[in-house]
């Protein structure tokens, strides 16, 4: 996981997430459900983060671990990028 998709999924997260604060102020492995996001708001991240990476999620991954974080969304979006 590079730094530079840290920097794109915080953009996601930013419109998306519906965070309680700011999304530059958590720590990569901050619990981002704790920090506000609902599974409503996961639906929207997921599809940012689709159009952002052009990539597809697949079912297998469609779990709450997946978004649980920006260190586990970085690390499943590297993951389908190989």
């Amino acid at each position: 996981m590079t730094i530079e998709i840290i920097a794109r999924v915080k953009t996601v997260l930013k419109t998306q997430a519906e965070l309680n604060q700011d999304v530059n102020g958590l720590d990569i492995d901050a619990d981002l459900f704790a920090a506000g996001m609902s599974s409503r708001a996961t639906v929207g991240v997921m599809l940012g983060l689709e159009s952002e990476f052009d990539l597809e999620f697949p079912d297998s991954m469609l779990r709450r671990d997946v978004f649980e974080s920006i260190r586990a969304i970085g690390n499943a979006i590297s993951s389908l990028q190989t």
